[in-house]
Formats: C-alpha cells, sequence, structure tokens
C-alpha cells in the first residue's frame, strides 16, 4: 500500500516536470520576443533574456510607420474578415444539405469535399486558372483561395452539430410555411452558435496566419497582409532585432485576443462537436 502511494506520487512529480519543461520550451521564445522588443539595437542583437536596461516603447511607432502596417493590417483584416464570412455561410448551408439528405452520391460528394483537408495544393495548376480567370493580384482572388481552402474543415466541423438537429425542427417550419431559405436561417441557423463561432474563430485565425498563398497569388506590396510585411521588413531590417520582435508582437496581437476572447466557444465547440458528431 505505501509502495503504492509512493509510485503514485513519484507518478505524479513527474507529469508535473515534464509539463513544466514543455511549458518553458513555449514561454522561452514568447519571454526573448517580448523582453527584446523593448529594447535598443545593440542590446537586442544579442537575443537574450536580460531584462531591458531601458524601455524603448519608440520600436513600435517605428515599426508601425517604416513597416506599413497600418496597410497591411487592413489587408488582412478585409482578406480574412470577408474569407470567414463566406466559409461560415456556405459551410453551414453545405453541412445542413449533407446532412439532410444522405443518399449514397451525397455521401460520395460529402467525403470528395472533405477530402479537401488532406489532400495537398497544387500551385501550378492553381496558378494558371488564376492567370485565366484574371484573379491574380486581386483582393476578391485571394479571398475566393481563402474561402475554398477552408471550407472543407468547415463543412466537417458543422456537420456533427447539423447532424444533431432533431428533423422533426424541419418538419414544423414546413408547416408553419417556411421556405428552405428561411427553414434554414431562421431555424437551423440559430442553433449552430457553437459551431458557427468554432469555424469562424478557426478560419479568421488560419487565413490571418497565411503566407504562402499572398507570396504567390500578391505581386502588389499595397496589397500584402501583415504576414507578408512581417517578411519584407525583416528583410528591410534584418540587424535590428528590436524592431523584428516588435513587428511580430504587432502582427500576433489582434489574433491573439480574438483567441482569448473566443477561447470558451472553440474548445466548447470543438468538444461538443466531437462527442455529438
Amino acid at each position: 500500500m505505501v509502495s503504492g502511494r509512493k509510485n503514485k506520487l513519484l507518478e505524479t512529480i513527474l507529469k508535473n516536470l515534464l509539463a513544466w519543461f514543455a511549458a518553458a520550451l513555449i514561454l522561452i521564445p514568447v519571454a526573448l520576443i517580448l523582453l527584446n522588443a523593448f529594447k535598443g539595437d545593440g542590446e537586442a542583437i544579442t537575443m537574450t533574456l536580460e531584462w531591458p536596461k531601458s524601455w524603448n516603447w519608440s520600436n513600435f511607432s517605428t515599426v508601425i510607420e517604416k513597416g506599413k502596417l497600418v496597410t497591411s493590417f487592413l489587408n488582412s483584416l478585409l482578406y480574412a474578415g470577408c474569407s470567414t464570412i463566406l466559409t461560415v455561410l456556405l459551410s453551414s448551408m453545405a453541412a445542413y444539405v449533407f446532412s439532410r439528405r444522405r443518399s449514397k452520391g451525397m455521401s460520395l460528394v460529402y467525403m470528395y469535399v472533405v477530402l479537401g483537408m488532406v489532400i495537398p495544393v497544387n500551385y501550378v495548376t492553381l496558378t494558371k486558372i488564376m492567370q485565366i480567370t484574371q484573379l491574380n493580384n486581386t483582393w476578391y482572388g485571394i479571398v475566393l483561395l481563402y474561402t475554398a481552402m477552408q471550407t472543407p474543415f468547415s463543412v466537417f466541423l458543422i456537420y456533427g452539430f447539423v447532424s444533431k438537429i432533431p428533423v422533426e425542427l424541419d418538419e414544423a417550419a414546413i408547416l408553419d410555411g417556411c421556405s428552405p431559405i428561411q427553414l434554414f436561417i431562421r431555424v437551423v441557423f440559430p442553433m449552430l452558435k457553437s459551431a458557427v463561432i468554432t469555424a469562424g474563430v478557426l478560419c479568421f485565425l488560419n487565413t490571418w496566419n497565411e503566407f504562402i498563398m499572398p507570396l504567390y497569388f500578391l505581386h502588389s506590396s499595397e496589397k500584402w497582409p501583415m504576414t507578408l510585411a512581417v517578411y519584407n521588413f525583416f528583410g528591410q531590417f534584418e540587424m535590428s532585432w528590436n524592431l523584428i520582435c516588435a513587428d511580430v508582437i504587432l502582427t500576433c496581437l489582434p489574433v491573439l485576443i480574438l483567441y482569448i476572447a473566443c477561447q470558451k466557444y472553440i474548445v466548447g465547440g470543438q468538444t461538443e462537436g466531437a462527442v455529438k458528431g
């Protein structure tokens, strides 16, 4: 009995040590960026965890001015916002149709859509299509690309929620005179709050952090999102690590705030969908 308690205590201690070690691996790079963002050029070049001798808040204003972060922020907000709205609306409607019409053909279409999560993108073919359709280097072209990339996972996520909405609600709404569109908007969509918020936040985070798509399909620097602005800023100020760290913080801050604000919906939505789906 005593031996069993000792083994359990030892196991608990080892788990805690492992958790602290994993947390340190994650937090040390974050601390490096935070501390060096407030240092001068000479202090930050060594990239150490030493406390800044003087707090240089002017680094952030310099980054905003020289890195053109206001323009890139608005671009990122436009791309991520529009693609998130389109993805959530289209995915929820598609998931509703797939859930209600469970025929063999519809199941094949659903599997085809969901396969988009694992099938790699052929950038050669995609580039040719973008050129033919004249969507290259346009804001609506990149929005459509983001929407297409995020739709498979969003359909997969929302499908599990829609499947648990009783069909009797659909029948009652139809008897009350609802059209198919009214049925979805007034009855089904409001019941998908957790799924819609979860899919929307994840889609926004993914599109905000996307780097490859705008690099290939946005040639004008005036249309670059914040990810490319950081990349370009690093090329210009590669020796000014304090400015680079400040740039990284300003880029990550919006999505960090969004994630913290919607964290309970993300965790709850993913858990509920996994159980119900």
